[in-house]
């Protein structure tokens, strides 16, 4: 069960949710969003021989599955980067997720990482696109260049690159934390899997920056 608050935000007339397990639900749509998933990295490292916790994955497919209780979506965007790289057997554990939602609509923007063929997709009824205007927002996975953006159709909203923000404490201590990055065109979400790393970005001073603890969300001035 979800304890955590989520934090308020408008942007375009639309009510957007930021929460604090790195998702953003967005109250016009009925949608939760979410970014770099890269469901399937554990079975990719176990299976080069890499020893890592296997129950991780299932945690994050146990968190989407308390925010969809929670927030009861009509839809669920991935922001690409769903499933990291080649097929193995974690793919059995997001068939037996995906049979516990049937009505819910899933779409997912092509990712770097999203190679599998686009049949595994489309067995479980997911859409997949490049690019996806909805309302006033554009949905992508890249974050887009200047140049870029002068040309997008909509504000974007797109993941990649992991966005953290570094804090400094006194006594020289830091802290890198995921967050939401929102500029005046461009919005980067936070990586949903936890078996991630984040970047700290260089943000501009018109940004609006909001760092993901455990159970909340922080404006960062």
């Amino acid at each position: 069960m979800i304890i955590s608050a989520a934090t308020p935000f408008t942007l375009l007339g639309q009510n957007l949710s930021l929460l604090p397990q790195k998702a953003l639900y967005w109250e016009q749509q009925k949608a939760l969003i979410v970014a770099d998933m890269h469901f399937g990295k554990v079975g990719h490292f176990r299976k080069a021989g890499i020893a890592v916790p296997r129950d991780m994955e299932q945690s994050d497919l146990a968190t989407l599955s308390d925010l969809i209780h929670e927030y009861k979506p009509e839809k669920l965007l991935f922001l690409g980067d769903l499933f990291h790289s080649d097929m193995n057997n974690d793919w059995d554990w997001f068939i037996l997720w995906r049979s516990q939602f049937p009505g819910l609509q899933i779409i997912l923007i092509r990712g770097n990482h999203d190679i599998i063929a686009d049949s595994h997709y489309q067995n479980l009824n997911i859409e997949l696109h490049n690019e996806l205007l909805i309302g006033p927002f554009l949905m992508l996975h890249h974050p887009l260049s200047d140049t870029g953006l002068q040309n997008a159709s909509g504000y974007v909203f797109c993941g990649h690159i992991h966005p953290g923000v570094s804090l400094s404490g006194r006594g020289r201590q830091s802290i890198t934390l995921p967050c939401f990055a929102f500029g005046s065109e461009q919005a980067i979400l936070p990586s949903f899997g936890k078996f991630t790393g984040k970047v700290a970005i260089r943000s501009q001073k018109t940004d609006r920056i909001f760092a993901v603890l455990k159970d909340k969300v922080l404006v960062i001035d």
